[in-house]
């Protein structure tokens, strides 16, 4: 096999030309469906949907056609029509709204398939297209990436936030900004001669810019929404975490046992609540002693505790690590510790409403807030280099030391948005989308 080859032997998608092929694909969810939508994009997008339907509709507006292959009818369908540049993907394209059958939805794509310059597309493909033809930038490609994958409400509206070009629209303010600093600082090089023109200090606007730009990076990241906050449930054996974690979780995802030392390893059970993601983490209960297994539980529980976003203390109050909250974990069996902040019974539900709302609100500060533009690690990476750049240029006591600084800002900015230095990222984010995305 070629070195340039795909495990399965396609080539690679560098070596297929996106300007001259036309692409299909099947973009809702597997069949069988009440409906069935087929995308084509590519500049015989339009000849192939009049293949099939025998006329084009007009732009944008909903036919019923009946779709055929020579004499053979596959299926009457909604078809609608798009000219590029005006089109998601900014070329030619066409959707066909089927009915939702496997043998119709296999007809339909085996009649693309035998028409000539047709293919069938790869994961994202028709993302990327929107991306290279500039309908939609690298940020935004990113936001709908997570959109695709979003689990809970808090994913979905940072995700939404981010293919809107909220964040986009940030960097565009800041490379104007940049840009009109930029250009005082070449007017005063310009007029450096000029015995009567006033130097231009830049230099209170650059730490203002710094300023924001620190502010702005201090908020959470997306990280956590797609991570969940890591709660973790710690304790002396036979506290209850586990029965706490399972009710928390909804489901029997830790075993129970009124036998001590059960949980021997750390058990995950990621759950959302009230549209927030947590990952609920059970460890193995905090005691000296026990065989060698059990103390590497003990090791790895501590370990937890250390990396926790919040800890749940199930014992005794004198032994709570710090930071930790104190929880009477079994309010039906006596009363509580006068420390415990809750009360609660994994056996009849007690206090368990009162603990998801004490979670909730305890993450608040750990997530970006409704509204915000909430960043990945890579826009956090490039923000801080850019903050980086603005404050040597601030410091510089050179005008060119400041302008080459600024074009150093400034291009940083343009690999957050795609407008340069992303040609390494690009296979491994447009292959996050399934086939028709």
């Amino acid at each position: 096999m070629e070195a340039d080859a795909r495990p399965d032997g396609r080539p690679k998608r560098r070596e297929i030309d996106a300007l001259t092929d036309t692409i299909y694909a099947l973009s809702s969810g597997a069949p069988p469906a009440a409906v069935a939508v087929v995308r084509i994009s590519g500049p015989r997008a339009h000849a192939a949907l009049e293949a099939l339907a025998g006329r084009l509709p007009e732009p944008r507006v909903a036919r019923l056609a009946r779709l055929r292959e020579g004499e053979q009818v596959l299926d009457n369908a909604l078809v609608l029509r798009f000219d590029g540049p005006k089109s998601e993907t900014g070329e030619d394209s066409a959707e066909l709204q089927l009915h939702g059958g496997r043998a119709v939805v296999a007809a339909v794509l085996a009649a693309l398939g035998r028409i000539e310059g047709l293919r069938l597309a790869e994961p994202g493909e028709f993302t990327r297209r929107a991306f290279e033809n500039g309908r939609i930038d690298f940020a935004e490609a990113e936001g709908l990436a997570d959109l695709v994958e979003a689990e809970t409400e808090a994913q979905r509206r940072a995700a939404l936030a981010l293919a809107g070009g909220a964040l986009s629209r940030q960097v565009a303010a800041w490379q104007a900004e940049l840009l009109a600093l930029a250009a005082r600082i070449e007017a005063a090089l310009d007029f450096s001669d000029e015995g009567d023109v006033a130097p231009d200090d830049p230099g209170p606007a650059l730490g203002a810019l710094a300023a924001e730009f620190e502010a702005f990076l201090a908020r959470p990241t997306v990280d956590r929404l797609r991570e969940g906050v890591r709660v973790v449930i710690a304790g002396p054996p036979n506290a209850g975490k586990s029965s706490l974690l399972n009710a928390l979780a909804g489901r029997d995802a830790a075993i129970t046992s009124e036998i001590a030392g059960t949980t021997r390893d750390v058990i995950e059970a990621p759950v959302s609540l009230d549209g927030i993601p947590f990952l609920l983490i059970d460890t193995a209960g905090l005691r000296e002693g026990g065989d060698r297994t059990e103390a590497i539980g003990v090791e790895r529980a501590r370990g937890q505790l250390e990396t926790a976003d919040l800890a749940l203390w199930l014992g005794p109050a004198g032994e709570k690590p710090e930071r930790a909250l104190l929880v009477h974990a079994k309010a039906d069996l006596g009363p509580p510790d006068p420390g415990a902040v809750i009360s609660v019974s994994a056996k009849t539900g007690q206090g368990l409403a009162e603990l998801i709302r004490l979670l909730i609100r305890h993450s608040a500060a750990l997530l970006p807030a409704q509204g915000e533009v909430a960043i990945n690690r890579r826009h956090r990476a490039l923000l801080n280099d850019a903050k980086g750049a603005i404050g040597e240029a601030a410091a510089a006591t050179d005008p060119l030391i400041a302008a080459e600084s600024l074009r150093q800002a400034r291009n940083v900015l343009d690999r957050v948005t795609g407008r340069a230095g992303l040609e390494d990222m690009l296979d491994a984010l447009f292959g996050r989308f399934c086939i028709g995305k």
